[in-house]
């Protein structure tokens, strides 16, 4: 295919849309209140933050008193969830214990707009990234869907929720992103100003960056690599191959200079709720924290373990259409992009086949040596790890003369996470909400992922014991359904709840009682065929409910479904009663093991 015509005024129409959206990005950035407006700390925020405040005024990436008068002005509270190391041998100094590249690019930002900085950064990178995208597509393509794929994968998908927190998933999605469009912008347009063989090393060296920043993404150097050496270019593709090594080597080195540990997650290293080292005399790195340790012989338990095929299986479904990590909803425009590309004549390109093979790798590793935190934990919206390999998709993407493919990215990315977009703070703090209505509900629920869903952010909703047996626990995915009470659990009216119960022996089926003031229908499932038991006043139904789960963590888990077809507010059957629920019917139930009647875990401890 020829190149498409790249005068100037080909590409105006973009250009004036690249200005307003900056414009637009930019005004947020400098003029919303990054602390009321964020909802406070989220995630690791925190550590990156403190980073990038001490980058900033200390130029120094050691935890004083300083730093938690700083952040404690700033938020009115202190470092909710901080990670702290310390220092090498011999010292009592305090560091943060996080990668320090994203607070080191930051803290320019921070020092001349303050925490608003992060965010503008945060518009400067994406906005680089569309022009990098729109040049890349529109190479080959026309410029109309050029803009409005690209448009589309960066605004149709979950990026924009992370556009807001204050954390290096944008910066490391980015830093992949130029990596990529500087490596192959010659494949689509060869004779321009990037086709010298800088560009693979400068590609090479923001690899490297990412990779320390996130050492899974070293594998994203592996196909620029073999794309080399597939042309026969050995000592080229080697050289290409060392710079990333050395980037990444050299800024781990630059991590053991200043805090004694290569490793920024190594050493001696807490996590610090409530109270924190310099809040008070008696407040130390010793006296105070829960040290971070690492179980080194995890991996290689999970990949023993005789549940590894039927876990692999069921986190395949999970990371492609899970409800609340899956790869269709959160990032629809990139299952567009493969489809465009298996389906055109560039399927046959070299490069974008090492591009899928690496994304599918990516994928199966995460899946096989981390299955129960592959989203990467902390009940992130979407699929937080996934972000740095999201821009692999999008160099999939074949030349495009008509936008139906663009449009459709937007439309079915819009089905998704429209309700995230409309306000991203929210949906940054509150992940669960989004997949509690909606297109989201109807996907499948991450059951091998039960203390990382995001409801877990939200304590009362989660490890619930069922009539005070820590041996069976309820993790309630929606508010149609409440905690158990003496009497039995409530199930709103008119609305289905979803219940993830935990057990440690595998569940034959629930025996059920239920009753309920009123008429109504009450429809319980749980991962079988579902049962309906018609319910009237003064009358207890009891009933058989068929389980079907997966092996989770140590565990078994199952999605408890219940529906009752009418509802009543008890303060308006009886004026002394001060219960304004919705209340539809009362449900009392055990879980029975396969094979007897005993209680499903009734002897063993049920773990975390």
């Amino acid at each position: 295919m020829t190149r498409a015509d790249s005068s100037p005024s080909r590409h105006l129409g973009a250009a004036c849309l690249a200005v307003v959206l900056f414009a637009i990005g930019a005004s947020i950035a400098r003029s919303v209140d990054v602390v009321r407006a964020g909802y406070g700390v989220k995630q690791d925020e925190a550590t990156y933050v403190g980073m990038a405040l001490s980058l900033a005024y200390d130029r120094d990436l050691a935890y004083q008193r300083r730093d938690l008068e700083r952040f404690a002005g700033l938020y009115h509270s202190g470092p909710e969830g901080i990670f702290l190391k310390r220092g090498r041998p011999g010292t009592d100094r305090l560091y943060f214990s996080k990668a320090f590249v994203y607070p080191l690019f930051g803290a320019p930002f921070v020092r001349l707009f303050g925490l608003n900085g992060l965010l503008l950064f945060h518009v400067l990178l994406l906005t680089g990234v569309g022009v990098c995208g729109y040049l890349f597509l529109a190479a080959r393509s026309s410029p109309t869907a050029a803009a409005v794929f690209t448009t589309a994968f960066l605004g149709a998908s979950v990026l924009p929720v992370y556009s807001v927190m204050l954390l290096p998933e944008v910066f490391n999605f980015s830093l992949v992103f130029f990596a990529l469009f500087l490596w192959l912008y010659k494949e689509v347009a060869p004779g321009s100003w990037l086709s010298g063989r800088w560009t693979e090393v400068a590609a090479a060296v923001l690899l490297g960056v990412g990779t320390y920043s996130k050492p899974p993404y070293g594998l994203l150097v592996a196909p620029l690599v073999a794309f080399i050496w597939w042309r026969r270019q050995w000592f080229r593709g080697a050289l290409v191959g060392a710079m990333a090594v050395a980037t990444a080597a050299a800024l781990f080195s630059v991590n053991a200079a200043v805090t004694g540990e290569f490793n920024y997650q190594g050493g001696d290293r807490k996590t610090f709720y409530s109270s924190f080292p310099f809040e008070s005399p008696a407040a130390t790195f010793d006296t105070r924290g829960g040290y971070v340790i690492t179980d080194g012989g995890a991996v290689e338990e999970v990949l023993r373990s005789s549940e590894l095929p039927a876990r692999f299986a069921h986190n395949v479904e999970y990371f492609l259409i899970g409800r609340h990590f899956g790869l269709l909803p959160y990032f629809f425009p990139g299952v567009v992009a493969i489809l465009a590309w298996l389906f055109s004549p560039a399927r046959r390109d070299v490069w974008r086949g090492l591009l899928f093979v690496t994304f599918v790798t990516f994928a199966v590793v995460m899946l096989l040596i981390v299955p129960y935190t592959w989203s990467g934990g902390g009940g992130p919206p979407g699929n937080r790890y996934l972000l740095g390999v999201y821009p692999t998709l999008f160099f999939l993407l074949p030349p495009l003369q008509l936008p139906w493919p663009a449009i459709a990215a937007w439309i079915g990315g819009a089905l998704f996470t429209a309700k995230m977009l409309m306000s991203p703070f929210a949906a940054a703090k509150y992940p669960y909400l989004a997949p509690e209505r909606g297109l989201l509900r109807r996907l499948p629920v991450e059951l091998t992922m039960a203390n990382d869903l995001p409801m877990m952010l939200e304590g009362s909703r989660g490890r619930i014991p069922y009539r005070n047996d820590p041996l069976m626990l309820l993790y309630f995915l929606d508010r149609n359904a409440f905690s158990p009470e003496p009497p039995g659990m409530w199930v709103s009216g008119g609305a289905r709840a979803e219940i993830l119960v935990r057990t440690v022996d595998p569940v034959d089926h629930l025996a059920v009682s239920a009753e309920s003031p009123i008429r109504t229908v009450l429809t319980v499932s749980m991962g079988r065929s579902a049962v309906r038991v018609s319910l009237t006043p003064g009358t207890v139904a009891t009933f058989h409910v068929p389980a079907s789960g997966v092996r989770g963590l140590r565990s078994y888990a199952y999605l408890l479904s219940a529906q009752s077809s009418e509802g009543f507010v008890p303060h308006l059957q009886n004026t002394e009663s001060a219960d304004l629920r919705n209340l539809g019917a009362l449900m009392r139930f055990r879980a029975v093991r396969r094979g007897n009647e005993r209680p499903a875990g009734a002897s063993d401890p049920l773990p975390r």
